[in-house]
């Protein structure tokens, strides 16, 4: 079974934001929130470097990394542990890392580099009403929930 499952694929393109959590030298944790991210394989997630020098910098010293996102009306996701390595706009494989993020970021988002992270571990994120109240979570009463307390509406055949 991949790490990286259809599962996983549709939580992280429901996903707005990605938390990516990176350590500096010292060990002092950063966890950056990150806009431009996909999964590229069964193996790989991409992070988009527009701006994120600790990030960068951080993984340069330490490659061991941790991502994690979750689709904020189910209130459910993934946590993803891996290595990370930087790839910059002028190294042989950046285009192949980038294609999928430099359709997300267009024109106006300047990719500096590619964090390219390496799964090694998957766990699912989910809400603790899930396992604290199992007969009556769902993810259609997450979602009624979710749209009553923030005192929004969906668009019916909008994304999430």
């Amino acid at each position: 079974m991949p790490l990286l499952s259809e599962e996983v694929v549709t939580a992280a393109r429901n996903s707005v934001l990605c938390w990516l959590a990176t350590v500096n030298p010292d060990g002092q944790p950063n966890v950056s929130p990150k806009e431009i991210f996909a999964v590229v394989d069964q193996d790989h997630l991409v992070v988009a470097n527009i701006a994120s020098p600790t990030s960068v910098r951080n993984v340069r010293s330490c490659a061991k990394v941790c991502i994690s996102f979750i689709d904020v009306w189910v209130q459910k996701g993934f946590k993803v542990i891996g290595t990370a390595q930087n790839v910059g706009s002028q190294e042989p494989g950046f285009s192949r890392w980038a294609e999928p993020l430099l359709k997300m970021a267009g024109p106006r988002f300047p990719i500096h580099s590619v964090l390219v992270i390496r799964a090694s571990a998957v766990e699912p994120i989910v809400a603790p009403s899930y396992r604290l109240y199992p007969g009556e979570t769902t993810e259609e009463s997450q979602v009624a929930n979710a749209l009553r307390t923030y005192g929004v509406s969906r668009v019916v055949g909008g994304s999430n």
